[in-house]
């Protein structure tokens, strides 16, 4: 594993962090200069168990994934980054098959380059997925800040929760559930999906989702056999119901 500090300038503070994963220095050494001359911080892994390893100690702003790596193909560590990261990923690859694009940006990759390709078009891409993830995670600063469904109203600019225009208090980690959920309505998460989006890359203990969601149900459920808000997807994890 590499590690170069970003170039500052005018002494400005460091950029994001980006980390790629590539087996092939030249290209590694290549890329280096590219991202650190436009102040980003650059670690890199030659190989893909390195590379979900450093994504989950360094939490990078960006990545860059190479397909080809020596021990496991580039799908699967982006699968295994996807089961707790929305980190973006851009997928910097030789293959030209039009299904290996399909199939990588629906295991969750952000963005597709095909080698070789342009600085500045890569560059451009690299703002870009940092812009949509910037907009995602400020959430309140959106239009997507004011959620509703039914007499739910969940407001992000002042973190307030009320049902039915009762308010409702719930704990921190209650709340960033309840976001997560909201952000993607509609969308199934799984229970592992859920624990490592709250609690980290390294947890496991489902028994803490279920106290949590039994909380949250009980505090905005009406009726607790029959929930209108959060869904249950039997074996697989939860649902927050669509907007309306």
């Amino acid at each position: 594993m590499g590690l170069a500090g970003a170039a500052r300038e005018g002494g400005a503070a460091l950029k994001h962090k980006i980390l790629m994963i590539e087996d092939e220095m030249v290209i590694v050494h290549f890329l280096k200069s590219i991202v650190s001359a436009e102040g980003y911080q650059f670690i890199y892994a030659t190989t893909g168990r390195e590379g979900v390893s450093l994504a989950a100690s360094h939490i990078p702003d960006l990545l860059l994934l190479d397909l080809g790596l020596p021990d496991m193909d580039g799908i699967d560590v982006l699968r295994s980054i996807r089961e707790w990261s929305d980190v973006p990923i851009i997928v910097v690859s030789a293959r030209l098959n039009e299904q290996e694009k399909v199939a990588a940006l629906d295991a969750g990759a952000n963005d597709y380059v095909t080698k070789p390709f342009g600085n500045r078009e890569l560059l451009a891409r690299i703002r870009s997925s940092l812009r949509q993830r910037a907009q995602k995670k400020d959430m309140g600063a959106q239009a997507g800040g004011l959620f509703r469904v039914r007499d739910l109203h969940l407001d992000c600019v002042r973190r307030t929760l009320s049902v039915a225009g009762r308010p409702v208090k719930l704990t921190p980690i209650e709340y960033r559930i309840l976001v997560l959920l909201a952000q993607n309505a509609g969308r199934v998460l799984t229970h592992d999906y859920i624990i490592k989006s709250i609690w980290g890359p390294y947890a496991s203990d489902s028994q803490v989702l279920r106290v949590n969601m039994a909380n949250i149900r009980r505090k905005i459920e009406p009726d607790h056999a029959d929930p209108q808000y959060i869904l249950t997807e039997v074996g697989v994890g939860y649902r927050m119901a669509d907007e309306e």
